[in-house]
């Protein structure tokens, strides 16, 4: 390859960056690559680089040299500290007009910090959020890019070459400016939580409540995912309950139950408390992790306490056919938070989100991808203003229809022992939500009480605050509204 013409460069060889790499060439791409470990370059070019325009470099000035101009480079490295440091080791090497796009999970906060900083050099930095996991990175992921729009028409073609495609469209669209790409992903990330941990209360009910054997289970899943349910993590968890030792053992039996996680769920209820949007589902998806790596402690608990799991009663059919309506019911709810949360932060941070477009995104590429995602495209584009996806009237006719059900199913998971964290979370949302009165009165009429924190009235409009004196009996006028 000559110097300075390839189009892009990828810093980081691990999985996904080598993917990413291979599909970039694929489209026709030059690629520059390199590692901060340069055995890496080499290795990775002996197994791929024959018959492909990629280039390895052993040094920064060397890779920097080789890029066309506006030069972009994509960091497919570890978020936090090395991002910084990674920054801060090319921008000395970079003109005005030079493009970075971090292709890491970020936080969203720093990649806000880092568009501002970029911007005082002249730099384009651009927060990418990509989806799809090592497939997709090698086939076609979602990207969802956001930052310094003036990136975008530099780098929209490549994008949109190496993205997924959903109804001939490419996965690839610009989200927003700042933070806004990595904050996308983040609630993907966050209701990709929920939906694993809505699929391991579905295993777990089958599994425990009814003493399905995994072959069963398969069953059941597969043909889910020939319906309403039809997504990613149905189809792959009907292929994992298939997978079977040496000995036919099935291999999903002696796992571990004790779940990791990298940190995004909990960035994702964390600013969801910032912004005081309920995410409950994905809330109780992520604590849900986090007591199962409690393994050993756990073990103590069911000898002392004893664990009082009773088998589920009535027929297999009419309990797994509801069983299927609480996973769609509550997929519902854990999707509209996560579209309330990006409302809110688009609000906030005077993003300007389209929530149609984010969620074409989701539609192939990324680990969510699903059927279900195709209803939620049509209800925003159709209806850009609408404040809630349970508004929407189909969606208001799927979970009315699945309600039934899916109470029976935490009825039933409750009796037997069962905990259906997610679910219920879901169902008890649902609930509040369309609730026209909720028992908050108490708790401001305790609030005033112990801490004067003084409280509103449905006789008198809104904004006025009263304190009264609850031994007394006597209420007055609030002379400025309590914290």
């Amino acid at each position: 390859m000559e110097h300075g013409t390839a189009d892009i460069g990828v810093i980081g060889l691990g999985v996904m960056g080598q993917n990413l790499v291979l599909n970039l060439s694929d489209r026709g791409w030059r690629v520059s690559v390199f590692n901060r470990s340069t055995y890496q370059v080499d290795a990775f070019l002996e197994r791929h680089g024959e018959g492909r325009t990629i280039e390895g470099c052993h040094g920064l000035e060397e890779f920097v040299g080789s890029l066309k101009r506006p030069r972009t480079i994509m960091l497919m490295i570890k978020a936090g500290a090395p991002v910084d440091s990674q920054i801060e080791s090319l921008v000395d090497l970079l003109d005005p007009g030079d493009i970075i796009i971090d292709g890491g999970n970020s936080l969203f906060t720093d990649t806000t910090r880092r568009c501002h900083r970029l911007a005082e050099v002249g730099v384009h930095f651009v927060g990418c959020g990509v989806s799809g996991g090592e497939e997709g990175a090698r086939h076609g992921p979602s990207l969802m890019p956001g930052g310094d729009e003036a990136a975008w028409p530099h780098i929209e073609p490549i994008m949109t070459s190496i993205a997924a495609r959903a109804g001939g469209e490419p996965t690839a669209a610009w989200v927003g400016p700042e933070g806004a790409g990595h904050y996308v992903k983040m609630v993907h990330n966050g209701i990709e939580y929920g939906d694993m941990q809505l699929i391991a209360e579905a295993y777990d009910v089958m599994g425990r409540g009814l003493g399905m054997s995994a072959h069963d289970q398969q069953q059941h899943f597969a043909r889910w995912n020939e319906g309403k349910l039809d997504s990613y993590l149905i189809e792959i968890t009907a292929e994992i309950l298939a997978h079977r030792e040496p000995e036919g053992t099935p291999t999903v039996d002696l796992i571990l139950d004790a779940a990791g996680e990298k940190g995004t769920g909990k960035w994702t209820v964390d600013a969801s408390i910032d912004q005081g949007v309920p995410i409950t589902l994905i809330a109780e998806s992520v604590y849900a992790r986090m007591i199962s790596a409690l393994y050993d402690e756990r073990q103590t608990a069911a000898r002392i306490l004893g664990e009082d799991i009773t088998p589920i009663q009535g027929p297999r059919d009419e309990v797994i056919a509801d069983l299927h309506d609480a996973l769609y019911g509550s997929k519902i709810v854990s999707y509209a938070q996560g579209f309330m949360l990006m409302q809110s932060a688009s609000r906030e941070y005077h993003w300007d989100l389209d929530l149609g477009t984010i969620a074409g995104l989701w539609r192939a590429g990324c680990i969510i991808r699903s059927r279900f995602l195709v209803d939620i495209t049509a209800a925003y584009r159709d209806h850009p203003e609408i404040t809630n996806l349970l508004f929407d009237d189909y969606f208001r006719s799927e979970i009315e229809a699945a309600l039934p059900g899916w109470r029976r199913t935490v009825a039933r998971a409750a009796e037997s022992g069962i905990p259906v964290a997610a679910y219920s979370a879901a169902l008890s949302f649902f609930d509040a939500y369309r609730s026209h009165r909720l028992p908050a009165n108490l708790i401001q009429a305790q609030r005033d009480y112990f801490g004067a924190h003084t409280y509103e009235r449905i006789d008198r409009p809104r904004g006025e605050f009263f304190h009264t004196d609850w031994t007394e009996g006597q209420d007055e006028r609030a002379p400025e509204v309590s914290s």
